[in-house]
């Protein structure tokens, strides 16, 4: 990741789960890339999963909707076609 990880949320993290500072500055990074993610690439990410687990695109387009509802900040309801539109453009 290539933005700084804010040291007064490693201090809460060490103090509030006993993590080792590097460890808890990890986790941190981790969690700020997971939840920076585009709208776009999420749904590229998510659909490149799961037609990994052989799921059909029917299928696929109930997940990823479902998903987006509760990503920490909510992206825009998406039709199935704008989502097929995002995956193969």
């Amino acid at each position: 990741m290539d933005r700084p990880v804010p040291a007064d949320l490693v201090r809460h993290v060490v103090t509030s789960t006993g993590l080792p500072t590097t460890t808890a500055a990890r986790v941190i990074a981790d969690v700020l890339e997971y939840y920076g993610e585009s709208t776009e690439q999420f749904v590229r990410r998510r659909h490149r999963e799961l037609r990994g687990r052989r799921y059909k695109n029917e299928r696929i387009w109930a997940a990823i909707t479902e998903e987006l509802a509760g990503r920490a900040v909510a992206a825009p309801t998406l039709s199935e076609r704008q989502l097929r539109r995002i995956v193969y453009g």
